[in-house]
């Protein structure tokens, strides 16, 4: 079942249940994915990938991530908490988050596969890095590992 077809589901359930934030959300997914689809439409492709499909799930989490942050630091909790709530149930449609561990062993690995040595090298770790685990790992944390190893070494 691709995502847009567990989104259209979950949004009757959302409506059956009458859960205001969960049917939000999920429209709010399908509405991304719509409009995704219409962009790749003049490129012969008529539906989203399942990589593309992920893409646009984490980029909503990250905006919720970041709308999360500006509103804890203008202290509207309020605010926060329903962004928060909406990543929640965000992150059930993303692939499991891989733990720091994971993180930081594909990080070693990319710094001796590329024999990256220093903060000016962290191009040549972040690239392969990010490509490696989109959607499974979140950017901010996977560029803090890099930085932090390359800074130690």
């Amino acid at each position: 079942m691709s995502l847009k077809d567990r989104v259209s589901n979950d949004i009757k359930t959302a409506m059956k249940a009458r859960d205001k934030i969960r049917l939000e959300t999920v429209r709010g997914i399908k509405k991304v994915i719509l409009e995704k689809e219409t962009e790749v439409r003049p490129k012969g492709q008529d539906a989203l990938t399942p990589e593309q499909e992920i893409e646009v799930v984490t980029q909503l989490a990250k905006q919720r991530r970041d709308s999360i942050e500006q509103y804890t630091n203008a202290g509207r909790e309020d605010l926060a908490q329903k962004e928060a709530e909406e990543l929640n149930i965000l992150q059930e449609y993303l692939p499991e988050q891989m733990s720091n561990d994971e993180i930081e062993a594909v990080i070693d690995e990319l710094i001796a596969k590329t024999g990256a040595s220093g903060p000016r090298d962290m191009g040549k770790v972040m690239g392969p890095a990010m490509k490696q685990m989109k959607g499974k790992a979140d950017g901010s944390k996977v560029q803090a590992l890099v930085k932090a190893k390359l800074t130690d070494s």
